[in-house]
């Protein structure tokens, strides 16, 4: 095994072989490099390999079973693991925080409903609704400050 073309033909063979014995292509990536890079110390330092394709497939299997026993153990989930916060605050939250947007002045409801709807960008803003982007700005900070006042229960009638 003096060439490289040995090595390289099995390339394909220790790809496939690695992507069934981990999770992640990356992962098998680096388990086939660890594998090639252990063919070439042995060749350099160690005795000659009868089977190259056998020892190599070996090579890395063993290499994988290194690496599982390398891996962190994991704990059993038990049943008070399990708990998933309930939903239900932050669905009131939200359908508040929806009406009170519908209580806002037309313009800026519409600005706070774009912006609801993913769009962030004062640019893209300003374009959609046709409003120079500093005005969007002043309306949006006027909005969010307003809003806010109403979801603290600040707000008293003379405001509104």
């Amino acid at each position: 095994m003096t060439t490289q073309a040995p090595l390289s033909r099995l390339i394909p063979m220790l790809t496939r072989r690695a992507r069934r014995l981990t999770r992640s292509h990356s992962a098998a990536d680096d388990l086939v490099q660890e594998t090639l890079l252990r063919l070439i110390l042995r060749a350099r330092h160690g005795g000659p390999i009868d089977d190259l394709p056998a020892y190599a497939m070996r090579t890395l299997t063993n290499q994988a079973r290194m690496a599982w026993r390398r891996a962190p153990v994991t704990e059993e989930l038990e049943e008070d693991h399990a708990t998933v916060l309930p939903d239900a605050p932050m669905r009131l939250d939200y359908a508040d925080t929806l009406s009170a947007i519908e209580t806002l002045p037309r313009d800026q409801a519409d600005l706070l409903r774009l912006v609801a709807a993913g769009e962030t960008s004062p640019a893209r803003l300003a374009q959609l609704t046709g409003l120079p982007q500093g005005t969007v700005m002043s309306r949006l900070a006027r909005a969010r400050a307003r809003l806010r006042r109403m979801l603290e229960g600040e707000m008293d009638e003379a405001v509104k």
